[in-house]
């Protein structure tokens, strides 16, 4: 089977929906509304759909994983946004180095888990 891809668009909830399209765009996602419950984020060639929903066990278990070709200076710049500051649950974790790459992460205000990494090879 051939594979002729040219995106993939994962779904997210949120828990509060207009405090997590806020998020996204002050996290430099540019927002087109779809629906009155759905919202494409796009960045560089990348999307995710955003929906009006909230389930907590699928909130608690959807992590993204966004490579990066610089976690360190996309770590300083996620830390200047002061998202932490803005989102009272929103939580920023700082850069570890393991035996693939190295990561930060960020929480969003629903929970939702994104991995920034670099991959060493």
């Amino acid at each position: 089977m051939e594979h002729h891809v040219t995106s993939i668009r994962p779904f997210i909830g949120a828990k509060d929906f207009e405090l997590s399209r806020n998020f996204y765009r002050d996290l430099g996602f540019e927002e087109t509304v779809l629906t009155a419950d759905m919202s494409v984020f796009k960045t560089a060639g990348i999307a995710f759909y955003l929906q009006d929903a909230y389930v907590k066990d699928w909130i608690d278990n959807t992590m993204i994983f966004l490579e990066v070709d610089d976690v360190d200076r996309y770590w300083k710049e996620l830390s200047e946004l002061n998202l932490p500051g803005k989102y009272e649950a929103a939580r920023l974790v700082p850069v570890r180095v393991e035996d693939w790459g190295k990561e930060c992460f960020l929480h969003d205000p629903s929970g939702v888990l994104w991995h920034f990494g670099q991959f060493f090879n």
